[in-house]
């Protein structure tokens, strides 16, 4: 398990042999080594943040959100997610910019409020954060890889053309 704990971008998680407990062991090490525990944990040097909810706790649910997707809207099923689970490092890679090709870091007003979106294009994956408002702070809403090609693609290059002027 602790291997893990060396891979890079880009290098996927080795997940697949392990028990459920040994896989959620071995991504709550990476989660809390790059998000939870860490103190510079920000995007242009603007804070980052869980989403909170009430009645639980922040960060568990941080942790199952970049983990997990939705299997269920209509009562809100979450289930683990392996494309997503094997990237969770590459998440603080992205945030501090270490790639600097063939990104696109753009906000986008989208009907729910400001989104930025870090989009690293050859390998298919984003992030997605919200500005706090009267803040310098954000809101991470999700990151994960984006399936499809084509259709991940063109989904994106729809809201590069309609970014802001500036970021958020």
């Amino acid at each position: 398990m602790p291997h893990n704990l060396i891979k890079v971008y880009n290098e996927l998680l080795d997940l697949v042999a392990y028990t459920e407990t040994q896989r959620t062991e071995s991504l709550k090490r990476i989660f809390n080594r790059d998000i939870a525990e860490n103190p510079n944990f920000a995007f242009k040097t603007k804070k980052i943040n869980p989403t909170t909810a009430d009645g639980e706790d922040t960060m568990e649910r941080f942790f199952r959100h970049l983990t997990t997707m939705i299997t269920d809207k209509s009562i809100n099923k979450r289930e683990f997610d392996m494309q997503r689970s094997r990237r969770l490092h590459w998440i603080k890679y992205h945030i501090e910019e270490s790639k600097k090709d063939n990104m696109k870091v753009f906000s986008v007003q989208e009907p729910q409020g400001i989104r930025t979106y870090i989009y690293d294009v050859d390998e298919q994956y984003v992030i997605i954060l919200e500005p706090l408002r009267n803040k310098d702070e954000y809101y991470m809403l999700t990151a994960y890889y984006m399936e499809g090609k084509d259709a991940a693609r063109n989904k994106m290059d729809k809201k590069y053309k309609r970014r802001m002027s500036t970021l958020m």
